[in-house]
């Protein structure tokens, strides 16, 4: 087993946050998970504990510099150190540009795009003055393919692209690695509005391959030498065309 590292995980009350919790617990990692539903945090906290992990919860909303401020404090007050984030908390409310969702586009923007510029922000300092740490932000297909109805939602994704390769090139002391899964079991469609995108969704998601699968390319991330950079990954359904 690799030394272990303490982990810290956004939007881990579900999907792939959750799954991902779960494997570096069981590879012996001390996770900390993040999220606004803290009862499921609790939930997954208790299970990782019963298992003999070490996990801790805390409420975090990622669009609040605030609540990450007070998150990272009592991690570093607790363990020391943060030695890996995994900027995993996103919002998929799919709808065509014609629809004016305008409500939702801000929100994509504030989680998908500000949330991963609040994470690396709340980390970055401690990391570069200890010279090392790993930021792994969770993209989406939608990184590489832009679909009908997904203008909005690709484009925070290809941002998140766009900052992680920008802050690999700007560090030669830090580990960068985006991930971007194809369609994976998830809550995530649940927040569609738009009547024709959650039809279009609902046949699309027919091919969806499980969290756990993304949570086993974090852990093969995390788990290279410090000298060895995975810096992108991109996990789908062996079915998918796309």
């Amino acid at each position: 087993m690799s030394e272990m590292k303490i982990v810290l995980i956004t939007g881990a009350s579900s999907g792939i946050g959750d799954a991902v919790a779960r494997e570096l617990s069981e590879a012996g990692h001390a996770v900390v998970v993040g999220a606004r539903r803290t009862d499921r945090l609790h939930d997954l906290v208790g299970r990782i504990e019963a298992s003999g992990g070490v996990a801790r919860a805390h409420r975090l909303d990622v669009t609040s510099r605030d609540d990450f401020t007070r998150v990272v404090s009592a991690t570093l007050e607790e363990f020391g150190r943060i030695d890996v984030i995994v900027n995993n908390a996103g919002v998929m409310p799919l709808s065509p540009l014609r629809a004016l969702k305008v409500g939702e586009w801000d929100q994509m923007v504030d989680v998908n795009i500000k949330g991963v510029l609040n994470g690396i922000a709340a980390v970055l300092p401690h990391m570069e003055a200890r010279g090392s740490g790993h930021v792994i932000n969770i993209a989406s297909i939608g990184a590489h393919r832009v679909s009908p109805a997904a203008a909005v939602y690709c484009a925070t994704k290809y941002a998140v692209w766009a900052i992680s390769d920008g802050l690999r090139q700007e560090t030669d002391r830090l580990r960068v690695t985006v991930i971007s899964p194809g369609v994976v079991a998830s809550e995530l469609a649940e927040t569609i509005s738009d009547d024709t995108a959650r039809k279009a969704m609902v046949e699309f998601r027919r091919l969806a391959i499980e969290p756990d699968a993304i949570g086993r390319a974090v852990r093969y991330a995390i788990e290279q030498p410090s000298d060895v950079d995975v810096s992108e990954i991109v996990v789908r359904p062996t079915a998918s065309p796309h």
